[in-house]
């Protein structure tokens, strides 16, 4: 049994397919991206990630180094959710240059000093302000510590381009 739902985000056209098999729904974006969330595994997306994301055949790749949360000057937050907020725009702006958008993101890698499960919460809210619906798949890493003195989160990705 399928489900067929047709939704526009971010002005490309995205179908919804449910179905009973080993793909529970897959998502295409103006890019041929396919998320896919299999049965018999539990819903990843309140926590702001796709379990995975194919990209079609011969696409070409963005990789994106690790974006913290510096603002333009260099300066750092002390404050976590700061610096949260401050890496996704970055993040957004790296992937403007390159022509994508976060639509177009299959993969990010996200690290935290001193992670503990309380900081989820503020991670998920910029993760789900930054790609919707169009969760990229997604991996957290633990460190004691980053780059930059006071540096406490950065995150990387990997987009597809047009």
């Amino acid at each position: 049994m399928r489900l067929l739902k047709t939704l526009f985000i971010s002005g490309a056209l995205v179908l919804m397919i449910t179905q009973t098999s080993e793909t529970v729904s897959a998502q295409q974006t103006n890019v041929q991206l396919t998320i896919v969330n299999p049965e018999g595994l539990y819903d990843p997306a309140p926590n702001g990630y796709s379990h995975a994301v194919v990209a079609k055949e011969g696409a070409r790749l963005a990789f994106i180094a690790g974006q913290g949360g510096e603002d333009n000057s260099g300066a750092l937050s002390p404050k976590f959710e700061e610096q949260v907020k401050q890496a996704y725009a970055n993040l957004v702006t790296v992937l403007h240059a390159v022509g994508a958008g976060p639509d177009q993101v299959t993969k990010i890698t996200t690290y935290v000093v001193n992670y503990d499960q309380g900081m989820l919460g503020v991670m998920t809210k910029y993760v789900l302000e930054t790609f919707g619906t169009a969760l990229p798949a997604q991996s957290l890493v633990p460190v004691p510590r980053l780059a930059l003195d006071g540096m406490l989160f950065e995150v990387d990705a990997i987009a597809v381009l047009d």
